[in-house]
């Protein structure tokens, strides 16, 4: 059972403290499906469709965040497709009824997924690993 102790310490304190700094560009900006797009003062008038929304918003430079991200935009502002431009290039953001452009700029600097999710869910899995290969001590009678 000491070893399932440690085994755990250890994960937790190698995945709830990791040393990884992200850069933070200047200038307000959204991250679609991994990639982050810098907001240019060009509007679009052609959209073709829906393709997400902004799923956290924070302007504090040292906040961490993930999924679909924008320092700008609150929560629920929705991205577009722009007709005849991949999302490679560029994406369409909802503002005041009008479609402003974003252009691809790399691939995002945040986690994509909560930092906890994954590390969470391996704790679980091998707690439950440990549980059950672990053989049981009998009780004295």
């Amino acid at each position: 059972m000491k070893i399932l102790n440690y085994v755990l310490i250890t994960l937790f304190l190698l995945f709830n403290f990791p040393d990884i700094a992200y850069g933070k560009p200047a200038g307000g900006f959204v991250v679609y499906d991994g990639n982050r797009y810098m907001l240019s003062d060009e509007y679009v008038t052609e959209v073709e469709r829906n393709i997400g929304k902004v799923t956290m918003y924070s302007d504090d430079e040292s906040h961490d965040y993930y999924g679909d991200f924008s320092n700008f935009y609150p929560e629920g502002t929705n991205y577009y497709s722009i007709k005849g431009i991949s999302t490679d290039e560029a994406i369409a953001v909802e503002d005041n009824g009008k479609y402003r452009k974003a252009t691809w700029d790399g691939k995002s600097f945040g986690p994509r997924y909560h930092p906890f999710t994954i590390p969470f869910l391996l704790m679980v899995g091998l707690a439950v690993f440990m549980w059950a290969v672990c053989p049981k001590k009998k009780k004295k009678q």
